[in-house]
């Protein structure tokens, strides 16, 4: 079988000659054995992408049939770029003149000779090319930076573009791609190539990032098998759940305006919008829709766990009874602190002299709304332990829904409180409107609601009189109403601050990217931002030779992976600037000054 052509090559290659060729090389391939590199040239950034290593013994009609299927199913021209040589022992010295020779039976161009001494540090790179070079003068041989990559990072990083996209075929999906987006979907596609390790027993062995054997688990596949009709059948369920809470019945005035104010509806809504999110039969389009898809589930596990944990621990020992029991002894002391304050109110409060006959009034209706809710939690204390129960029950659809109950709890507990604090608002508010009206009116103004504005108005005699006899009286009434409703608005705001802390905790429970931060934790690479480069050998005579890295931003956007525009257009520096961070070489010891490059992502607008 021939060997099938490199994509995007052309037999009259118009590259200079001479010019620098980057060779990306996988670090797990550094300690590897001789053979053949098996990887991707890409002349639109005069690189070479190196996937795995062919060893000895071969037959090249079994390596060629094996490229050819691998591009075939990846849709990646894979060929063979040159060979690799690491000299372990002296006997193998004589072994890098037969390698020298394969570049016959596999015609490629350049010819890439990458070598390994036995004991040293140092690297030979070399790309010879066959052809007569166009230009006269111009060298036989190209220079060589040899960058190592860590290709299990890359692979399962978000960086790769996709597979496709609109303006160009499956095959060219990153001709216009410049940069190091190439490399990373070269990586990306070819894991039909990675997919045989040192265990098969094909005719062919290589070395990669898996060739110790794949990287696979029983329950992932299981899960990934099971995931479609599970998917499909929950589906078909939230579908018609929705559809029965469209129905028009739940629309009409009174059940629409209770769903609206209660918590628990608005969080089982939420719930249902989640489940809808996560168990839709469409295939997310980018890794950020899955990445978000993965956060809510998480969430949902989590939130699902500590509901059945708090369920467990209310059916324990009875506590379910005990806190029906204890319930309306608390209830009957609210109420008793709540007349207390009321009577205090109706006396003289800090020393303060109140309208004597507004000030019973007011207490004694205070008092006679306290006295019919005192009744009603009395009249509903036989049946507090079967409710109870019940919402108890309510805590296997997650801690969220028991924590909206509790909230919806504490309102209609407080129902009183609210509505003293309604009361006394209109009426200051009344008092607040009235005296504002009666001041235009000794100004000569009145307020004109057609045009609405302040305009100038003659009053007579009667009119000023009555004016000023209404705004002394309430004038002299409005400290009254504004001690009740600065008393009241208090007692709001704690019952407010109490359900506002439980929101805030429904809130973060049902918003916090835990499956993002899990990655962040374990494998940080998931959420790269870029790429940087460390110089791991630049002298004299020598390959210049760079390790590329996974950029981290220090306060990542976590839940959202970074744009493909953070890595298309990003180019191979050529030159390093100085720094003081060691790094390991592949093999070696590290060295005691390093260099580093960084890519830096550019400004996303989109964001």
């Amino acid at each position: 079988m021939p060997t099938p052509p490199p994509e995007s090559a052309a037999p009259g290659n118009s590259r200079v000659p001479g010019m620098v060729l980057k060779a990306f090389f996988p670090t797990c391939c550094a300690s590897a054995d001789s053979g053949l590199l098996v990887g991707r040239w890409v002349p639109e950034q005069t690189s070479a992408v190196v996937l795995a290593v062919v060893h000895f013994p071969f037959i090249p009609i079994q390596v060629k049939e094996l490229l050819a299927r691998v591009q075939q199913a990846s849709q990646v021209g894979v060929a063979v770029l040159g060979t690799w040589c690491h000299r372990r022992q002296d006997a193998e010295e004589s072994l890098g003149h037969f390698l020298e020779g394969l570049g016959a039976i596999f015609s490629h161009e350049p010819w890439l000779q990458l070598c390994r001494e036995r004991g040293s540090k140092f690297w030979s790179c070399k790309a010879t090319r066959r052809q007569a070079p166009t230009c006269p003068g111009a060298p036989g041989e190209d220079q060589v930076m040899l960058v190592f990559y860590d290709q299990r990072k890359v692979l399962l990083s978000q960086l790769h573009p996709p597979v496709a996209l609109p303006d160009h075929q499956a095959g060219d999906a990153v001709a216009g791609a410049g940069g190091l987006a190439a490399v990373f979907d070269t990586v990306a596609r070819s894991e039909e190539l990675f997919r045989s390790d040192r265990f098969d027993e094909g005719p062919v062995r290589l070395s990669h990032w898996q060739s110790e054997g794949v990287e696979a688990s029983i329950l992932a596949e299981l899960a990934k098998r099971a995931s479609g009709p599970i998917c499909l059948l929950l589906g078909g369920l939230l579908s018609l759940v929705s559809a029965a809470s469209a129905c028009r019945v739940f629309q009409l005035w009174p059940l629409s305006f209770i769903w609206s104010k209660l918590s628990t509806c608005e969080q089982l809504r939420h719930r249902l919008e989640q489940l809808t999110f996560v168990f839709s039969t469409q295939k997310a389009e980018n890794p950020t829709q899955l990445m978000r898809k993965a956060n809510v589930l998480v969430s949902v596990f989590l939130d699902v766990a500590l509901g059945l944990a708090l369920l467990s621990w209310l059916h324990g020992k009875d506590r379910i009874g005990h806190l029906a029991e204890a319930l309306v002894p608390v209830a009957d002391h609210v109420a008793e602190e709540l007349q207390h304050l009321l009577q205090w109110l109706m006396g003289a409060p800090a020393g303060l002299k109140m309208n004597r006959a507004l000030d019973q009034v007011l207490g004694r209706f205070f008092l006679y709304h306290l006295h019919l809710w005192i009744s009603y939690i009395h009249l509903m204390s036989p049946f507090i332990e079967r409710i109870l129960w019940h919402v108890g029950l309510s805590a296997c659809l997650g801690l969220t829904v028991s924590l909206s109950i509790l909230s919806d709890i504490i309102a209609l507990l407080t129902f009183h409180i609210y509505c003293f604090y309604v009361y006394g608002a209109r009426l200051y508010c009344l008092k607040i409107c009235g005296l504002s009206s009666l001041w235009r009116l000794f100004r000569g103004k009145k307020w004109n609601v057609l045009r609405q504005r302040v305009d100038s108005c003659s009053y007579d005699l009667d009119q000023l009189f009555i004016g000023t006899l209404l705004f002394t009286i309430l004038l002299f009434l409005l400290p009254t109403t504004a001690l009740y409703y600065l008393v009241f608005t208090l007692l709001r705001l704690l019952v407010v601050a109490v359900q506002g802390l439980i929101h805030v905790l429904v809130d973060l429970i049902n918003s916090l990217p835990l499956y993002s931060l899990g990655l962040r934790l374990c494998r940080p690479y998931r959420l790269a931002a870029g790429v940087k480069f460390r110089v791991l050998e630049h002298e004299a005579d020598r390959p210049l030779r760079l390790l590329m890295q996974l950029w981290l931003p220090p306060h990542p956007l976590l839940g959202l992976p970074v744009p493909q525009a953070f890595l298309w257009g990003a180019h191979l520096p050529l030159e390093a600037e100085r720094g003081q961070a060691g790094l390991t070489d592949p093999g070696h010891r590290p060295a005691r000054h390093r260099h580093t490059a960084t890519v830096s992502p550019p400004p996303c607008r989109g964001r």
